[in-house]
This record gives C-alpha cells, structure tokens and sequence, in this order.
C-alpha cells in the first residue's frame, strides 16, 4: 500500500508504532542525551478523527491536559502561566520562564504575521471558503529561525498542518519533523484534530479524515517500561473498552472558546469553585460544559488537595472520560468503580 493505513481510533496507531520503534526499530539514536529507538518516516490515517482518546489503563492518558493544551493553541498563546498549570514539565523547555516558543503552535497559528491583520488560520479558511478543491491550505509552523537561536531547546516537532476541503469534507493532514510515540504522539494528536474539528465547524463542513506523518518516529530508552506495560495490556485484553468520543458543538467559535478560558482561569486560579448544576447553566454549550468539568475534577485535585473529588462533579462527566480520569487519579474513582 502507498497510502497510509487507516485506524478507527488513535489507540491502534499508537500501539502499532509503538511495536514497531521498540521491537522493529531502523536506528538506535543519542540525541542530546536521549538514547532512543527510531524510525523513519512513518504515517497513519483515523478515518474518525473525533476518536482521538486511547482506553489504556497503563498509560494514564490525561484528558485534562489535552484539552487543555488544544484550547492553549486555539487561544494563540505562548504563555507557561495557564499551560505551565496542567504540565509543569513543560517549564524547563522556557528560554525566559514566562513564554514557550517553538512548541507553542497556537501562537503562529492564530496570530497575525507582522504587518498582517489576519492569522495564518484566517487566511486558509478564507481561501478554502473560495477555492474549491485547493491544495494551498497549508499552514507552516516550524521556521528556518529556529536554526538561528543556539542549542534551541524548544524547537517546534511540528512542520505544518495541510487542511484540503473534498466532497464537502475537510480532511487534515499533518507533517511532524518528529515524535515521541509513548509522550508526546497522542497530545499531539488530539490537539490537531480538535483544530481539525473546530475548523470545519468554521467552513461549515463535515469532518473528514486526519493523517498523520512522522520525520523521526522514536521511543525513548526511558519510556521502555510503560511501553512494555502498554502493550502487554493490549495484548492481554479480551475486549477494548469503546466509548463513542462527542461531536463538537455545531455553534462552536472564537466567543465559546473566549467564554471557556474565562471560566478556564476563574478554576485554574481557584477564585471559586463549580458545581455541575452550575455549569450546565453557564450557557455554554454541551461539549465544552465537558471541558469544564474536567478543568473543575483537577481544580479538586490540585488545590482543594481532595482525597475524593465530588460525586455530583464525576456523575456528570462523559463516561469516557471519566474511565481515564479513574485510572489517572484515585481521586476520580467513584464507590463501585472497577478498575
């Protein structure tokens, strides 16, 4: 096959390129003290994008971050101070402890170029809206700049994103100078296909199907571990569990994803705190009242130091989500859960 084979879901992406670095790889890699095993140049296809969640109990998939990090691109910011909340790993990556850069893809993506007054993002909507069939709708991310700033720890993975609107679908593909496949594959993942969805959302259109390209697909030698847990479980599991991941609200634009930072922050900063009841009345809609909920479980977490976060909150979760918040947190186990 020369196309890239199609999964349902992330999750059997994942777990493939997983075997195939760790078991099959073409290189053993040092690169800047990461001994790692690669390949090169690889690429898949989810022919449901919106499956974008991985039902792994040994990888502790965090869907607080993810959407965390999906809206902190949205937003076109750079900053550590919301980002730095979900992922305090992502601190030592800052030249200045204040912003990110090359890994901060929402702020090339959804800000105006100098003299511009568009972002990168307005302009390929535009020409998608008038030119039928396009092959322009690229949206460049990594720079020759980044060359230019010495040992540069925070250089963009990402290339570009290439959106195509065919048979009144938009399809995205991707193209990653590099991944993590046990780190960094499945936030990146997510995070491009709500943008994927939010964007069709824009043009009216349907959603079509997401591929992915990998420069240097890679297993670090210290992630060895989990990966093996990883796919010892896939391997042993008689069933999957599937839960069927929501459609984006249909209303979503820039005003709802403006209106769910502001209440992002209110929790983030715990100035208060929400009840379900309350935010199933913020007239927000349904699927970012999700977003909320999830926001309000690690706000618990965090700052109120919960040994278990409150049942009316965790009811009202997606079950999906809250599987992996269960499996993340033992907090977010609720009495009768099996895990």
């Amino acid at each position: 096959m020369l196309t890239p084979f199609t999964y349902r879901s992330v999750e059997g992406a994942y777990l493939d390129l997983l075997r195939l670095a760790s078991q099959s790889p073409e290189h053993r890699i040092d690169a800047r003290g990461n001994v790692a095993r690669e390949v090169i140049g690889v690429s898949f296809r989810l022919s449901d994008p919106r499956q974008r969640l991985p039902y792994l109990a040994s990888r502790k998939a965090n869907p607080v971050f993810q959407f965390a990090e999906a809206l902190w691109y949205l937003a076109g910011r750079r900053d550590l101070e919301m980002i730095g909340y979900y992922a305090p790993s992502m601190r030592s990556s800052s030249a200045d402890g204040i912003n990110l850069g090359g890994s901060a893809y929402g702020y090339t993506l959804f800000n105006p170029a100098d003299g511009d007054t568009l972002s990168p993002f307005e302009r390929v909507l535009d020409l998608l809206r008038t030119e039928i069939d396009s092959k322009r709708g690229y949206l460049p991310v990594f720079s020759a700049d980044e060359h230019a700033i010495p040992d540069n720890a925070d250089m963009a993975c990402l290339a570009g994103l290439h959106l195509l609107v065919r048979d009144r679908r938009l399809h995205m593909v991707c193209h990653m100078r590099a991944n993590d496949l046990d780190c960094g594959l499945l936030s990146d993942v997510f995070s491009f296909t709500v943008i994927q969805e939010y964007a069709a959302i824009q043009l009216g259109l349907e959603l079509g199907t997401y591929t992915h390209t990998i420069g240097s697909a890679h297993v670090n030698e210290s992630n060895m571990e989990r990966v093996k847990r990883v796919l010892g479980e896939a391997q042993q599991r008689s069933a999957p569990p599937h839960f069927a991941f929501p459609e984006m609200s249909d209303t979503t634009g820039p005003d709802t994803i403006a209106k769910v930072l502001e209440h992002e922050e209110i929790l983030r900063t715990n100035k208060r705190d929400y009840s379900a009841s309350e935010i199933a009345n913020l007239g927000i809609p349904l699927y970012w009242q999700q977003v909320l909920l999830l926001f309000e479980v690690y706000r618990q977490i965090q700052h109120d130091k919960t040994e278990a976060v409150t049942t009316e909150v965790l009811d009202a979760v997606h079950p999906g989500l809250r599987w992996l918040l269960a499996r993340r947190w033992a907090a977010c186990t609720r009495p009768g859960d099996a895990l």
